[in-house]
């Protein structure tokens, strides 16, 4: 053998050098085994439930933005227009509705407190911090936002 030659035997084509190479398909494809599976899944364990309400309480953040922003909308125009808003917000229809929402929006907030702890691994003096120390002043600022608003709204009338 000379140097330039390799001592590995030449492969040849299967194919000619123009041809395509040609790929059988059969009739009957095997087919993976995936087990039917419901469409309520989910309420079959109560952390299921919980974590699709949590993701249905986002429906309710932006219904309340929306009336929020309607009011704002209301607020700048003429009082008369305030005035239907006011008509609109106090239907038995929509104070259902916002009582719903209000429920979904603390499930929502009481949902994200508890998260937060899992969510932020806090650590001081090399140890991490334990999760009501984290949780735990947003439910006291929550509580503390609240009284204010109470305060504010019961003296006003």
């Amino acid at each position: 053998m000379s140097s330039g030659q390799s001592s590995a035997p030449a492969l040849a084509p299967v194919h000619g050098e123009n041809e395509q190479p040609q790929v059988t398909y059969t009739e009957f494809h095997p087919r993976w085994y995936r087990p039917q599976i419901s469409t309520y899944w989910w309420l079959g364990k109560w952390p299921y439930v919980k974590f699709i309400l949590r993701e249905l309480t986002s429906v309710a953040v932006a219904w309340t933005v929306a009336v929020m922003l309607m009011q704002i909308f209301a607020l700048t125009h003429s009082g008369a227009f305030y005035d239907g808003f006011e008509a609109l917000m106090a239907l038995p229809v929509m104070i259902l509705v916002n009582v719903i929402a209000f429920a979904f929006l603390v499930f929502h907030s009481v949902t994200w407190f508890n998260l937060a702890p899992k969510a932020m691994a806090v650590r001081v003096g090399g140890k991490r911090v334990h999760g009501i120390l984290i949780s735990g002043p947003q439910y006291l600022a929550w509580i503390a936002v609240s009284a204010i608003v109470l305060f504010i709204l019961a003296t006003r009338t």
